[in-house]
């Protein structure tokens, strides 16, 4: 799947390619592809990147039709690339192609004042997003917000704005301490972290109970989570929820 999306195939290349489809290094021609978290790519794709990187050319997967591109790449991940290619879990080569122009961007526990500006960025996407109008975050939310130690970053804390924001029914925008008990903060006692599975049982319930159970059209749990009604649907049973009498 992930060399279909940067290189894109060709009908029948696979179980379900009925067209062919045009990869995001060959959209990408003449610009900027942006790789995001490359260091979790697996060894084969590793070895088909740096052939794009060195040759700027590939094939379509199932494709013989080679295609050269001229692209510049930007690549991105949180993990720390020398200890992979020292443990052989990601190419030497790839790494030294990569990295010509490194940036180290810091853990946002370590960039504190760059989080009342995000925390306010993300209020106000989900409050349009979700058509829903308040006019601050509470002092006491945000001195909580600044406080916490974010293990999962700058994504952490868009999904707790998130959340907040699906049950923000007044003018200020607040966010108690229990919903900040999973991030936790440097100085707190640990806690046992909820699983995945556990993390969207509760996250998708709130959203039902936001939408009163609706599911589908405008407004419908769907439609805030970002998915088709029928995958909430299938989804449902497999993390046991009911929708009460």
């Amino acid at each position: 799947l992930v060399e279909s999306e940067l290189f894109g195939h060709e009908k029948g290349a696979f179980t379900g390619a009925l067209n062919r489809k045009i990869g995001r290094f060959e959209l990408a021609h003449q610009g900027t592809i942006f790789l995001d978290e490359v260091g979790d790519l697996s060894l084969e794709t590793q070895a088909k990147l740096l052939r794009v990187l060195q040759e700027q050319e590939f094939e379509r997967v199932g494709g013989a039709q080679t295609i050269t591109v001229d692209v510049r790449v930007m690549a991105a991940t949180n993990r720390d690339l020398r200890t992979a290619v020292a443990q052989q879990a990601f190419r030497a080569d790839l790494f030294y192609r990569l990295n010509v122009f490194p940036i180290h961007v810091p853990p946002l526990r370590e960039r504190t004042d760059d989080i009342p500006i995000l925390a306010r960025y993300f209020a106000n996407k989900y409050m349009k997003k979700m058509n829903k109008r308040f006019e601050t975050i509470c002092h006491s939310t945000m001195d909580r917000l600044v406080q916490c130690h974010w293990p999962g970053n700058v994504r952490e804390l868009e999904h707790v704005i998130e959340r907040a924001v699906i049950h923000c029914q007044g003018p200020i925008l607040e966010i108690g301490s229990d919903a900040l008990s999973v991030t936790g903060d440097a100085t707190a006692t640990p806690k046992r972290l909820m699983t995945l599975e556990e993390m969207e049982r509760s996250y998708i319930l709130k959203v039902l109970e936001q939408t009163k159970w609706v599911i589908g059209g405008p407004k419908g749990a769907a439609e805030l989570l970002n998915i088709h009604p029928n995958t909430l649907r299938s989804r449902l049973p497999k993390l046991g929820i009911i929708k009460p009498e």
